[in-house]
C-alpha cells in the first residue's frame, strides 16, 4: 500500500506546546489579566490548531475567550458592588 499523502497536517510536538500554553494563557486570564491572557490564549491555541493539533487548539483558543470574559463579568460586578 502506497503512501498517499494528506491534506490535513501532522501534529508536532510545537503544536502540542502551544496548544499547553493557550491552556496555561486561558486560566491566567481567569485568574489574573482577563484583556492580555486571553488575547495570547487565543493566539496560542490558534497557531497550535493551526500547525497539527486540531481539535484541543481550537478548544484552548475558546477556553480563553471564555475565561476571559467570565473574569470581565467577575470584575464589573465586584466594581459596582
Amino acid at each position: 500500500m502506497a503512501d498517499v499523502p494528506g491534506t490535513a497536517r501532522q501534529r508536532t510536538n510545537a503544536a502540542r506546546i502551544l496548544t499547553i500554553v493557550g491552556f496555561v494563557f486561558a486560566v491566567l486570564a481567569l485568574l489574573l489579566n482577563p484583556i492580555i491572557f486571553g488575547v495570547l490564549g487565543v493566539i496560542a491555541g490558534v497557531v497550535g490548531a493551526v500547525l497539527g493539533d486540531k481539535p484541543l487548539g481550537w478548544y484552548a483558543a475558546v477556553a480563553s475567550v471564555v475565561a476571559a470574559i467570565i473574569s470581565l463579568v467577575i470584575i464589573g460586578a465586584l466594581i459596582n458592588n
